[in-house]
């Protein structure tokens, strides 16, 4: 944490029932509007005004809005790396700098490239596409495609994804397709990870067509072409976008063959409309810092550790998921920008699942468990089905649990007694199009990058990611047993395994 760390903010003596049955105004204050009819309300977060006041203060001694300049004008906010990171630029202009116009210039060259890929499979007898990726390569377009997809009437292509490494997955795939009738994709920032890298030779053995073959990477004229990808059949990245912030690039190819150039275009409208939200709105008017400070609050001043997405939309199933990585990957760090350790905790732990199913597995342990955790709740107004019935009971179970979580029911059996002052924000969506999904999760990028200003981190870097995998690749040889490894029980294991 920076020196004035929010836990000297100190907690309401009343509980989150009694804070919003005692002022009838506190919901409607605590209700804050965004860009393309989002919405979330604060008002079952366990602070009350002073509380609020003290968050907003922080706010601008970390100068939030100056932080935002920075990070969308193209400056150096990655310091252990020395790069920017422009993913705002990908889907508009927020700030005009040398840097951030260049950016921009790129990404509209990039999604020229990627129409005009879209028109060429169109025209072709090409009606699957197998997009292999794996983490930021893979979770937003998932994700994008999952929420989005089912909706176009015209759609055109049929888009999967294989990300795991087990064989079983591509093994599950290929059989139901017609290699005929499809195109790959390899996306992979470097072009070197593993997990892409053989199930892209699986998926290219297979199609035999390497006119079909597609590849989105930095590294189009070394390690693409020495797989065999023409520089022609390659679309860009770029240093100064991080994977797991990358959607809007050419990552989001597989997004754009599933709902079309001009859905694709809405999702980068619905996030640029958040990313002017977040740069422009005064700060009590401001979603993503009402999203941040609270994240920061439930952290650092209550010392929850763990925080729980719940979605109520079967479309947005893989939302969890997907910002399991966005969240985690960027706050999970133990050492401040200058290198000291850091004070306190940062991120908790991130997780969830889509309700009504969630509802009926875990929310046993989030009523009734002995450990608090905060919660997203994620509601869209108008479903895009005809079930009326469904929809209202799923409207009604979200706003029944978030009142549970907060207000709880007392009795004198211990095994029925329901504490409740569980903090939890409702998030609302007039519907889910690309515009809205672009805007909320744009919203979940801006509060990261908040957070990260709070806590004095760098949210772009991933250190922690590499020595696994580094371990991981030397593995290799001792499985085969061509080497032995120094570490004992590693050796005992793969003893074990070879002796199957």
């Amino acid at each position: 944490m920076s020196d004035q760390s929010p836990v000297a903010i100190a907690r309401p003596a009343s509980s989150v029932a009694e804070l919003n049955h005692a002022d009838p105004t506190r919901a409607a204050r605590f209700d804050i509007a965004g860009p393309c009819g989002l919405a979330a309300n604060f008002s079952r977060q366990r602070y009350d005004d002073a509380a609020v006041d003290q968050l907003f203060a922080l706010a601008a001694s970390y100068n939030f809005g100056a932080a935002l300049q920075r990070q969308m004008g193209g400056e150096i906010v990655n310091p252990t790396e020395q790069r920017a990171a422009l993913h705002t630029a990908l889907r508009g202009q927020p700030v005009h700098t040398k840097v951030a116009d260049a950016a921009f210039a790129q990404a509209q060259q990039a999604r020229v490239q990627m129409r005009a890929l879209y028109e060429q499979l169109a025209g072709s007898d090409v009606t699957d596409i197998v997009s292999i990726g794996i983490g930021g390569s893979d979770l937003g377009p998932r994700l994008a495609v999952d929420a989005l997809a089912a909706e176009q009437a015209d759609r055109r292509f049929r888009v999967h994804f294989v990300s795991n490494v087990d064989g079983a997955a591509m093994g599950r795939l290929l059989p139901t397709l017609d290699p005929a009738r499809t195109a790959i994709l390899l996306i992979s920032k470097t072009f070197t990870t593993q997990e892409t890298l053989l199930n892209g030779e699986i998926a290219c053995a297979w199609l035999q067509a390497p006119e079909r073959t597609f590849a989105i990477t930095t590294n189009a004229s070394g390690a693409a072409e020495r797989f065999g990808i023409a520089s022609e059949r390659v679309l860009p990245m770029w240093d100064w976008v991080g994977g797991r912030y990358s959607m809007w690039s050419a990552v989001g190819l597989p997004v754009l063959l599933a709902i079309g150039p001009d859905g694709f275009d809405q999702l980068l409208e619905g996030a640029a409309a958040m990313d002017k939200h977040a740069l422009e709105s005064e700060p009590r008017s401001n979603l993503t810092y009402w999203h941040a400070l609270t994240a920061v609050y439930n952290r650092g001043v209550l010392g929850l550790c763990s925080h729980a997405v719940l979605p109520y939309d079967e479309r947005l199933k893989l939302f969890p998921p997907y910002l399991q990585q966005l969240v985690m990957e960027s706050l999970g760090k133990s050492a401040q920008l200058d290198g000291s350790p850091v004070v306190g905790q940062t991120v908790p732990v991130w997780w969830g699942g889509a309700g009504t199913d969630s509802q009926h597995s875990f929310f046993q342990a989030l009523h009734q468990g002995t450990q608090v955790e905060s919660m997203d709740l994620i509601g869209v107004l108008k479903p895009a089905h005809n079930y009326a019935t469904n929809h209202l009971a799923l409207l009604s179970n979200l706003l029944a649990q978030s009142e549970a979580f907060a207000n709880g029911q007392a009795s004198t059996d211990l095994h029925r007694n329901y504490a409740g002052n569980r903090p939890n924000t409702v998030i609302r969506l007039p519907s889910l199009t690309p515009g809205t999904l672009g805007a909320l999760i744009a919203l979940y990028e801006h509060s990261v990058y908040l957070q990260s200003v709070a806590w004095n981190i760098n949210p772009f870097d991933q250190f922690g990611v590499e020595l696994g995998k580094r371990l991981a690749n030397g593995m290799l040889p001792a499985l085969r047993g061509e080497t032995e490894s120094s570490d004992p029980v590693t050796a005992y294991l793969v003893s074990s395994i070879r002796n199957v």
